[in-house]
């Protein structure tokens, strides 16, 4: 048999993982009639000393991604839901103390709100079973251990947002292939893509509060956007993450990827109409194309770790 090192193949095996993505775990906890609910949707990667399966096909070292899958649900029953980064770091600690080829485990979840719906049963008690999908935003966590410290990168994705004034575009660079005008008070929206890196790294350290950290993450991100008067996006970029990096000690790094969802004052002349924003104006809402700001923001002498492409994280 050729082996990896024959000068008859010169091939080397690179960076691989495995295991089992996106399964679906809804976890439904009683409180007598008060019912509570969890939906996660949990992929599992794991890499290590996986060189043999690759190179001979032996799979002595090969925990099945079944077997990953049926983690998942069982550690949601054993363990609960209590967040996203809880659950994730459950996980990615028992893969890699459990099977000692895995030395490595990424743990990377979705999270589905759902609020409930108000209701009277016909026994005239409030009903607290019942439940509808809330459509926001998708609450995001990767969690990564390699048996020594951790890395925990939350976030979010599909949260639009819109500011109806207090947005301006002008000064910009002119050159012959330039039509757009400048203007003075213009509709600023976007659909915030984000993800921000904890400083928490050693498991012997107390953890934060994952649910609280998120709620205020998100809150000083809104707030920012609401209250910059923005003369470009990338600015409302900057003190969104500003925002973040300073009022929460536990996040040293946040990464946003912004599409500038345009939309374009209607000419309404042919009818003999003037469509100004001074009296309130009719808008084309584009989808695309559209233009993309991406960049990270950092506490002060922290190191950026998140990668510049959001697309897999």
């Amino acid at each position: 048999m050729t082996t990896p090192s024959s000068p008859a193949r010169p091939v080397l095996l690179g960076q691989n993982q495995y295991g089992k993505a996106e399964n679906r775990v809804v976890r439904i906890t009683r409180e007598g009639t008060t019912h509570h609910i969890k939906d996660l949707n949990v992929s599992v990667a794991l890499s290590g000393d996986m060189d043999d399966v690759h190179y001979s096909g032996s799979n002595a070292n090969v925990l099945p991604t079944d077997t990953t899958k049926n983690t998942v649900f069982a550690f949601a029953k054993e363990h609960g839901i209590e967040s996203a980064e809880q659950f994730g770091i459950h996980l990615a600690r028992h893969f890699v103390t459990s099977q000692e080829p895995i030395h490595r485990a990424r743990i990377c979840i979705e999270e589905y709100t759902w609020e409930r719906i108000e209701g009277t049963g016909a026994d005239g008690e409030e009903i607290k079973h019942s439940f509808v999908r809330q459509g926001q935003e998708t609450r995001l966590t990767q969690i990564t251990f390699d048996g020594e410290s951790w890395e925990v990168v939350s976030g979010l994705k599909d949260l639009t947002v819109l500011n109806s004034t207090n947005s301006e575009f002008w000064g910009y660079v002119k050159d012959k292939y330039t039509t757009l005008p400048e203007t003075h008070d213009r509709m600023l929206a976007t659909e915030v893509s984000a993800r921000w890196r904890f400083n928490w790294t050693d498991g012997e350290q107390t953890a934060p509060d994952w649910n609280a950290s998120y709620e205020q993450t998100k809150r000083h991100m809104l707030r920012a956007f609401a209250e910059t008067y923005s003369l470009s996006l990338q600015q409302t970029l900057y003190e969104m993450g500003a925002r973040i990096i300073e009022n929460r000690a536990e996040i040293d790094e946040v990464r946003f990827s912004l599409p500038n969802k345009h939309h374009f004052l209607v000419d309404l002349e042919p009818f003999g109409l003037k469509n100004d924003t001074a009296d309130g104006a009719v808008y084309f809402a584009a989808d695309r194309p559209y233009g993309l700001i991406e960049a990270t923001v950092l506490r002060d002498g922290a190191e950026a770790r998140i990668p510049a492409d959001l697309t897999n994280l």
